[in-house]
């Protein structure tokens, strides 16, 4: 498959901002966790940034816990990149959020990012990778000294996934689950409707064997999951490049 340079400018691409942010409550004030700010900016707005960098022009935000402050701050549009919303009454889970969002996608294969997560990697070669493998759903795969804390994927050789490793019997270095997917619509469509579902926990087990695939980045992965990754955040996004 020949990629044009802004690959993803026929792609959707979907962000799960639904997430309450638990752990980062004392931190974040009352706003959603995509919306808590990293040197004064939204962290929403670095993934945005990224989108653009990559030639996006379509994302679909699976909003939940104060979603309507996102809408209020961003409106429909982001230096030029629509923006669709998909908001959910009650909590659905990132399968949930997700399938709730089924109809607004009009590309065959959609990019889904989870929205705590920063990952800079080459998406061009994990689109061509994902075509290449024929994949049904490829994940984004990074290394990380702290599987206790993500929990552990392994793959074979031709990166079919084999196993996920709970975070509770995880140790050690390892490779996790960066948080960025690409997914057929075939796949979505198996999800669950019309109740809460995890992705992580529920579906991507599930499929094993039927097409999910694992794909290694180098890049560096950040993400705002606990008071320390959102410092860690900080630091990363003070000297900040895109890619």
């Amino acid at each position: 498959m020949d990629m044009k340079e802004d690959v993803f400018s026929d792609i959707d691409i979907a962000i799960l901002a639904g997430g309450l942010g638990t752990r980062l409550r004392p931190l974040m004030e009352d706003r959603p966790k995509v919306m808590v700010e990293i040197n004064d900016r939204p962290f929403l707005e670095y993934i945005l940034d990224q989108i653009i960098l990559w030639g996006g022009r379509r994302v679909i935000l699976c909003t939940g816990y104060l979603g309507d402050q996102i809408l209020s701050k961003l409106g429909n549009t982001y230096r030029g990149v629509q923006l669709i919303y998909s908001e959910e009454k009650s909590p659905m889970g990132t399968g949930g959020a997700l399938r709730m969002a089924l109809h607004l996608f009009h590309s065959e294969s959609v990019l889904v990012i989870n929205g705590d997560s920063y990952c800079q990697t080459n998406l061009k070669s994990f689109l061509e990778w994902h075509f290449l493998k024929d994949a049904m759903a490829t994940l984004m795969l990074v290394e990380s000294h702290d599987t206790q804390r993500y929990g552990k994927v392994e793959v074979n050789g031709d990166g079919i996934i084999l196993k996920f490793e709970e975070k509770t019997k995880s140790e050690g270095s390892g490779w996790i689950n960066a948080g960025f997917y690409l997914f057929r619509q075939g796949f979505i469509k198996s999800i669950p409707p019309e109740r809460p579902v995890s992705l992580e926990r529920e579906i991507f087990p599930s499929w094993i064997g039927q097409g999910l695939y694992g794909y290694k980045s180098h890049g560096q992965f950040i993400d705002i999951g606990t008071p320390e990754s959102y410092q860690a955040a900080k630091q990363f996004f003070s000297h900040f490049c895109p890619t």
